[in-house]
């Protein structure tokens, strides 16, 4: 196995776990994982697969494939190792194959059940394990993607109506253009440029 951080745990290290989708990496998620990391020595992130995202977010999600969201999650100095694919329910074979002491979730994002309704936090609630955190920020993925999806239409709306702007310019130009055409002077004519919403 190789370690994100270039060392695997030491034997007396305290290993935290969370898991997510960390989609569009954020600040909410550096936060969180900042938040994680205090209560041990080594922090594995466990990154859901696209497919698994896509079960209990749905839509388009995710926006960013495994691989890109691996990348994000590693170049962050607190995460030592990530777990590619990790299941979504936290299980015992996780658990003991990482000698996983911590399993954190934060406090602040949309927690979602599995189809069939199961918690997949409760074999660390069952152990003892469990623990929340809050990152201190409200930043969220669905909160970046309404942000651009707004910017979008504010962007659309401030071209419509410079489009319409434009196309009333053209038509007095060429109104003024054919009455100069027909004989008409127009030395000190002022031109008024209505807008046709």
């Amino acid at each position: 196995m190789q370690f994100a951080d270039g060392r695997p745990p030491a034997p007396n290290d305290v290993i935290v776990y969370v898991c997510g989708g960390f989609d569009l990496f954020h600040v909410g998620h550096l936060c969180f994982l900042e938040e994680a990391r205090k209560l041990g020595d080594y922090l594995i992130v466990g990154i859901y697969s696209d497919q698994v995202v896509n079960e209990y977010k749905g839509g388009n999600h995710p926006i960013m494939s495994l691989h890109e969201r691996v990348l994000s999650c590693l170049a962050y100095k607190p995460v030592s190792e990530v777990v590619i694919g990790a299941p979504y329910e936290v299980t015992k074979e996780l658990i003991d194959r990482f000698r996983v002491q911590v399993v954190v979730q934060g406090s602040r994002t949309d927690h979602h059940d599995t189809i069939d309704g199961v918690d997949p936090y409760a074999l660390p609630k069952k152990l003892g394990i469990y623990k929340t955190v809050d990152s201190g920020n409200d930043m969220t993925t669905d909160k970046i993607i309404d942000r651009i999806i707004d910017h979008r239409r504010a962007y659309e709306s401030r071209n419509r109506n410079k489009e319409r702007k434009e196309i009333a310019a053209y038509k007095a130009l060429m109104t003024k253009k054919a009455s100069e055409l027909n004989g008409k002077s127009a030395t000190s004519e002022v031109i008024c440029i209505e807008d046709p919403k």
